[in-house]
């Protein structure tokens, strides 16, 4: 049997994870052609591949997924035939039951634990360091899907090296909703009394 087009649907802890990026990270590996986005109920894949790579895609998927990620369901299903020319994340699509599940708010990684206390890297002592490894999700969410804009962080203009790195598939945090830093993320200041003993900018 050829190549066919497939939905794939998943369910469960796949949003503010990584979980976009991880796919098209996958699809790149195995040559596929298709697309990967949010929805109000997970994350749907389209994808053209014979019934021996899509078994492959979706062990993959489960045996290499994302630390923060875990699925409660995966449905595949043959639709008609979609043209693609290469593998892309695109928009979020928004319309219909929001039942998608956010991940608590999760401690730091050992990754920006690293970053975190080197005196060379960007974001040294940023108190609200985070990656899809790790950080705020459930705590600065308004509402679903889980987007930017759509959270506490939308006020918080992103800087050019920040921006990169949020549209940078390949990057960790590739549209890590909470990312920021120094430059132009969330600061804090400790006051003892009316005394301020650490002033920093604040938004």
């Amino acid at each position: 049997m050829g190549h066919c087009t497939y939905k794939i649907q998943i369910e469960g802890t796949v949003q503010g994870v990584g979980f976009r990026p991880f796919v098209y990270t996958l699809a790149h590996r195995f040559g596929l052609h298709g697309t990967v986005s949010n929805g109000t109920e997970g994350v749907e894949i389209y994808v053209n591949v014979t019934p021996s790579e899509l078994e492959t895609l979706i062990s993959t998927i489960y045996t290499e997924l994302p630390p923060l990620a875990s699925i409660d369901k995966l449905t595949k299903t043959v639709i008609d035939h979609i043209e693609f020319s290469d593998f892309m994340i695109i928009k979020t699509q928004d319309q219909g039951k929001r039942t998608v599940r956010i991940p608590p708010d999760v401690s730091i990684c050992k990754a920006c634990e690293k970053e975190l206390f080197d005196p060379e890297n960007r974001r040294f002592g940023y108190p609200f360091i985070t990656c899809t490894h790790c950080g705020v999700r459930y705590s600065i969410i308004k509402q679903l899907p889980y987007d930017r804009a759509q959270t506490s962080m939308a006020d918080f203009k992103m800087c050019k090296s920040c921006e990169e790195e949020y549209s940078d598939p390949l990057d960790r945090r590739y549209h890590a909703q909470p990312i920021g830093c120094n430059e132009c993320g969330p600061t804090l200041s400790l006051y003892e009394g009316k005394e301020a003993l650490n002033v920093s900018r604040e938004k």
